[in-house]
């Protein structure tokens, strides 16, 4: 296939078997783990668990990504689009609340022939909300819950951390496709059914950028049609080292400072303790459910 599946529009040859393009990764689905995962939101997380399935390569360069190992040491295991179905099954049979793909813009061709039959539970796109909106619209009637990130809102420090200076303008793109696409949240039994959780990982020293996230999404959206999660995860892992500026944990008066700002704005969501920093939380990729 030549692919531009991914704002990068690369145009790479990736056949089966040969990985190619930003992503690295060949035209058949590569999965690192495939296991309930208890560390996601209340409402995808629930009691039993959100069925995750990581997604190994990536087409951004986030210099801080906690999952290196899978995205860009390219740990993984291929599976064809038969086996990524059985996978499927197999989680909903473990008692999953959903099917939570993560890090799958790249594979998007093959998760929609996965998701040709509906599933019995909803369909999570986990995302770093770098996807294109052609790609995106030919996933609508297919995924029921959309949890994008929405890294940045300047250019210069998408390009520095990320390699992607136009993510600004692609992630917030791609979030109104996806608003669109399930409209506002849907709850039963206190699970989320249908909606957009919009995430935000606070990073050393960019409170300012923070705030800016929030006032866009405040702006963009209606009390209640998005829910906003607050993240206060950040480790410098992967190549954070590089980067002095963020070569550090977050301080409690900076995540202090990003939560107060959220409750004044009114955001509807969640927030994480600075407890959350702690590499325990990263699930062991080690080919689990593959």
């Amino acid at each position: 296939m030549i692919c531009n599946l991914c704002p990068r529009q690369c145009g790479a040859l990736r056949t089966p078997e040969k990985g190619a393009g930003m992503c690295r990764m060949p035209s058949t689905p590569v999965v690192a783990r495939a296991a309930l995962h208890r560390w996601e939101e209340p409402p995808i997380s629930g009691t039993n668990g959100s069925g995750t399935v990581f997604f190994s390569g990536c087409s951004l360069g986030c210099v801080f990504c906690q999952n290196e190992q899978i995205s860009h040491q390219d740990f993984g295991k291929q599976v064809p689009v038969e086996r990524l179905r059985e996978i499927f099954g197999e989680l909903i049979a473990q008692g999953a609340h959903n099917i939570n793909l993560v890090n799958p813009t790249h594979y998007a061709h093959a998760i929609v022939q996965a998701l040709e039959q509906p599933l019995p539970v909803p369909v999570v796109w986990n995302s770093g909300g770098y996807d294109r909106v052609d790609t995106l619209r030919g996933l609508e009637g297919k995924v029921q819950i959309y949890l994008p990130d929405l890294k940045y809102t300047r250019s210069d420090t998408a390009a520095r951390y990320s390699g992607a200076a136009d993510y600004p303008e692609i992630a917030k793109a791609a979030i109104a496709e996806m608003v669109r696409q399930v409209g506002s949240c849907r709850w039963e039994g206190g699970l989320l059914k249908q909606g957009v959780i919009i995430r935000h990982l606070l990073l050393p020293g960019r409170l300012a950028e923070a705030k800016e996230v929030m006032d866009w999404v405040a702006e963009q959206f209606a009390p209640g049609q998005v829910l906003f999660s607050l993240m206060s995860q950040y480790l410098p892992l992967g190549r954070a080292g590089d980067v002095p500026e963020i070569n550090r944990r977050m301080r409690p008066s900076e995540v202090r400072g990003a939560e107060a700002y959220m409750e004044a704005l009114g955001l509807e969501g969640f927030t994480q303790g600075v407890e959350s920093a702690q590499t325990e939380y990263i699930p062991p990729f080690d080919l689990t459910g593959v």
